[in-house]
């Protein structure tokens, strides 16, 4: 039961890194999203700058010992992610340029949907 839940938690974490990479695309299909996307954002940045381990990681080793299966240290993006996509580990300063690209791709989705709101004259709800 807990290595399920441990699997689900890592289903979950990986659902919500990629909502605060591309969660803004999600404004086309209802605006009200700005209100949950933003602060995850925000969050996203904050654990890349400051080198700081999501709390979903804590949980999701807390199954993997109550399951008896090997926990691990690092953060969800350089035990699961890093391996996979960078083989070398991840740095202090690749963290700060994973940080700026998060930054850019949401300045250029949000840049998009203010200039699509001025153009079609819609408010945010």
């Amino acid at each position: 039961m807990y290595e399920l839940a441990a699997n689900l938690t890592l289903i979950i974490h990986l659902a919500f890194i990629i909502f605060v990479v591309f969660g803004a695309l999600l404004f086309f299909v209802s605006t009200k999203i700005i209100y949950i996307h933003l602060p995850t954002l925000v969050w996203g940045i904050y654990i890349e700058l400051t080198h700081s381990v999501c709390p979903l990681t804590h949980l999701e080793n807390w199954f993997l010992q109550k399951s008896n299966l090997p926990v691990y240290f690092e953060s969800f993006i350089q035990h699961h992610l890093v391996p996979i996509i960078y083989p070398n580990n991840l740095t202090e300063d690749f963290q700060i340029f994973l940080a700026v690209v998060l930054m850019i791709v949401n300045l250029i989705i949000y840049g998009l949907i203010i200039s699509k709101s001025k153009k079609n004259n819609i408010p945010p709800k």
